[in-house]
């Protein structure tokens, strides 16, 4: 039965996903220099949802997470497509791009909740509430 709808999971579930489902792929949808200047989970594949100069959503995106999955090659049968979990900074940009992949066919798809960074604390800072960064998970930074 195909997936209707994303399916979110803590920063901490999606790095066991990973761990787990060596055919699942990290996309890191957040805009090109967010990925180098900030940093990124490693092994997290760049391929903004939107992203300068125009801050437009990327009208290829699907397209593009199909080439990451070579057309579809990765997907069979007996075992469905390879698991897809995007990530931006907050949660937010990755759960508008993984209901746009369900809409169109793709079937299993997950959002990580709070993503690298998280929201901002009282002090306005990131990394300090929670996200991929806050849970010590593995990253790099360019």
């Amino acid at each position: 039965m195909a997936q209707t709808e994303i399916i979110s999971l803590t920063p901490t579930q999606a790095y066991q996903k990973l761990e787990d489902e060596h055919r699942a792929i990290l996309v890191d949808v957040r805009s090109n220099m967010e990925f180098l200047f900030v940093g990124h989970p490693k092994g997290a594949i760049s391929l903004p949802w939107i992203d300068e100069p125009d801050w437009t959503i990327n009208p290829h995106f699907t397209t593009d997470v199909r080439k990451l999955l070579l057309g579809g090659v990765s997907c069979h049968d007996d075992v469905g497509c390879a698991p897809v979990i995007l990530i931006c900074r907050s949660g937010k940009r990755s759960l508008e791009a993984g209901e746009h992949l369900i809409k169109d066919g793709f079937t299993e798809v997950y959002n990580v909740l709070d993503g690298f960074e998280g929201d901002l604390d009282e002090q306005h800072h990131r990394s300090a509430l929670g996200g991929w960064r806050f849970h010590n998970l593995p990253w790099e930074q360019c």
